[in-house]
């Protein structure tokens, strides 16, 4: 099964991507997958709070994957799944596709705010296109709910 990838993070685009990979996801019998990524700690000497903190990144994470989880079944009736990976973002969005063959396409929101497209676009797309190994989707920030299903 073909799996779509968004990037789960706290992002108004991250909403555009997850609902144009549900979408396409149940239009082509794929799956979506929900990627978090918790940044290393900057004070990992100090390691009973850092513990602390990564488990409490790990649970925010979980209670916002429930949300989008619920949303996806019910509207689209797709049922994601979760991955939580720990480092810097760019190494593991592509370490993680390169270790599941199931991904077969990485679905990005592009920000609309005016000041670019988001910084996971301009290096994945931009600087680091060429050590992809899917193809990926870039849904722009400007489009509404009704521009998704249309496009999808």
């Amino acid at each position: 099964m073909r799996k779509f990838l968004v990037v789960l993070d706290e992002s108004p685009e991250c909403l555009n991507a997850m609902r144009f990979a549900a979408i396409r996801a149940s239009k082509t019998g794929g799956g979506v997958e929900l990627l978090a990524i918790i940044a290393p700690e900057e004070f990992q000497h100090w390691i009973g709070v850092g513990e602390v903190m990564r488990a409490e990144a790990r649970e925010k994470i979980e209670a916002h994957f429930q949300v989008f989880k619920e949303r996806m079944e019910k509207v689209e009736g797709v049922s994601p799944t979760l991955a939580i990976r720990e480092g810097e973002k760019v190494k593991e969005i592509i370490d993680h596709i390169r270790d599941d063959r199931d991904i077969g396409v990485l679905v990005l929101g592009a920000g609309a705010r005016g000041d670019g497209p988001g910084p996971l676009i301009s290096e994945l797309v931009g600087r680091r296109s060429g050590d992809m190994p899917v193809p990926i989707t870039v849904v722009p920030g400007s489009l509404t709910k009704e521009d998704i299903i249309a496009v999808s």
